[in-house]
């Protein structure tokens, strides 16, 4: 039972519900001939954007569960290399693993035994609730990103608006 909300709210966030955009909206309908542009005064593409999405959550998800877990190198094992360009199926598979590691800790969340505060005993002290904070923000930061690009570059469908 989720007495005090918290668990609905955490999984709100996941969601993107309320102030934030969803992944799923952010990448809706994006052109597959975009995916390799480099937007002005971007290092970066916007498939690199979205695989360090992809990259991020699945370290904290694998982190959350993981006893074993060590760390990747910051900043260089979360992030594509630059110059490596991806086609329609590195662009699927990045939006699908990104989508199926959000499902898995939502299920995390989600699942009644689960205390969302209890400290991860393999942590220095981290709790279920400060990871999805982290990934909540992190992917809302960087999902407002994508869409800013998306504006730049001109890749929203027509009926999306300004």
């Amino acid at each position: 039972m989720d007495r005090d909300g918290s668990r609905s709210e955490l999984l709100e966030i996941l969601d993107s519900r309320d102030a934030h955009m969803s992944f799923d909206d952010a990448v809706a309908d994006f052109p597959a001939e975009a995916i390799n542009a480099r937007p002005p005064n971007v290092d970066y593409t916007p498939w690199h954007l979205l695989e360090h999405l992809r990259i991020t959550q699945r370290d904290i998800l694998d982190y959350v569960r993981d006893p074993g877990y060590v760390a990747p190198e910051w900043p260089k094992d979360y992030w594509p290399p630059l110059d490596l360009l991806a086609g329609p199926d590195e662009l699927a598979a990045t939006v699908t693993s990104f989508r199926s590691d959000q499902a898995a800790l939502r299920a995390i969340v989600a699942d009644p035994v689960t205390d969302p505060f209890a400290v991860i005993p393999w942590s220095p002290g981290h709790t279920l609730a400060r990871e999805i904070r982290i990934v909540a923000d992190h992917n809302a930061y960087h999902i407002g990103e994508f869409a800013i690009l998306r504006q730049i570059m001109g890749t929203w469908p027509a009926q999306h608006g300004t």
